[in-house]
Parts: structure tokens; sequence; C-alpha cells
């Protein structure tokens, strides 16, 4: 598989992240929502710390110790994925590991300078700025580099209703599938982990298969 069209595969994936992202960060204030398609999908805008699927990591130094860890791993992405085009992996197999490098760099892109892309940003311990959206490259900026927020805004509660009273521990509770909100790159990421779970026979039985042969070949040198 050509390098070019990886390269054109991560960009487009960035591209479409970073747009939409950009674009709900304009036009958007922290927790404002609107439907999409019915009830089931929704733009519902939220910012959280570090992790993919709104999770949190640690305050402000686990925050940098995760940008930091994803800014290795980005850089190490980029020799595997050469690595796996020298080498003649399954196309399938790099194409997923393409999506999950490119979901992988625009979540760290956000971590890195949306703090100092965008000049204000939702205190949830002071309710400060609700209901006021964003401008960009202003002179004031609400964070550092490492401490910027990642945008989420993908929302899909499908279906919601109550588990039943005799559902141990969480019987007579809400109930909602599916409830983490969410962005391009955690859905890129997401479908690449996912995609080779399901396919890695098929995507490891060529390297396999190789190395059998490389393996009878020096038998019969030998």
């Amino acid at each position: 598989m050509k390098g070019r069209n990886i390269i054109l595969l991560i960009a487009a994936v960035i591209l479409a992240d970073q747009a939409l992202k950009f674009y709900i960060k304009l036009n958007f204030f922290t927790g404002e929502e609107h439907l999409i398609m019915g009830n089931w999908f929704r733009l519902h805008f939220v910012e959280n710390e570090g992790m993919a699927w709104g999770w949190k990591f640690g305050g402000g130094f686990g925050k940098i110790a995760l940008t930091l860890f994803r800014l290795v791993a980005v850089i190490w992405g980029v020799f595997l994925i050469k690595d796996f085009i020298k080498k003649n992996y399954h196309k399938g197999f790099i194409i997923c590991a393409a999506l999950i490098f490119a979901g992988a760099l625009g979540n760290l892109f956000d971590s890195m300078f949306y703090g100092l892309i965008f000049d204000i940003s939702y205190d949830d311990q002071h309710m400060q700025y609700y209901g006021v959206v964003a401008k960009a490259f202003t002179h004031s900026h609400y964070g550092s580099f490492l401490h910027g927020k990642v945008v989420d805004m993908l929302y899909f509660p499908v279906l919601k209703g109550n588990f039943p009273s005799w559902v141990p521990i969480w019987g007579g509770e809400d109930f909602e599938f599916f409830r983490p909100v969410f962005n391009i790159a955690d859905a890129s990421i997401s479908v690449g982990v996912t995609t080779i779970l399901i396919f890695q026979s098929k995507f490891f039985k060529k390297q396999e298969d190789t190395k059998v042969e490389n393996v009878s070949t020096e038998s019969e040198l030998n």
C-alpha cells in the first residue's frame, strides 16, 4: 500500500475532526445541545481534560503526563506505520493503524494547543462562562501549552429507560445507551481498534504464512 494514500487518509480524518471541533467551539456554549436526527443523534458540546470518550485522568499533573504520553505515542506511531507499509502488512490493518494514529493526533492537537487558541473555557467548579461562546486567536487564552481541553460533541442517546428493580446494584436507576459524548478522533480510534480485533486472523494471516515459507526455505537450503 502506498504511503501517500495513508497520509491522505490521516489528513482527511484530522481535517474533519478539527473542522468540527472549531465549529462547535466557536458557535456553541458549553452544554449547548441541538437535535440532528430525531432524539437519537445530537450535537452536545462538552470539554474534557484528557482521555477519550470524556474520561478524566489525574488533575493538572495527570493532564500533562497524558499529553506527553500521547505525544510520544504519536511520534512512535509514525515509525510504526512506515514499518507496516515497508513490510507490506495487510492493507486493512494499515488502514486501521492509520485511523488509530489520526485519532490520537487529533486529540493531541486539542491538548497541546487549544488552551492557547481559544480565549475562554467553561469552569466546572464555579459555573463561570456558561452561555458564552469562545473566540479564537485573541490576545487572551484560557490555558497554556499542554493544558488544552479536548472538545467533544457527538452524542447518541439511542435508548433511555430504567433498570428493573431486580437488577443487582443498578436496580431502579436510569439507563442510557449510548451515554458518552465523543468526537471524530475518538470514533476513528474506536473503528480502527474494533476492526483489528474483529479481523485480526485475516490481517495477520499473510505475515504468518510468509514466516512459515521463510522457515521452510531455510530448512531446504540447509
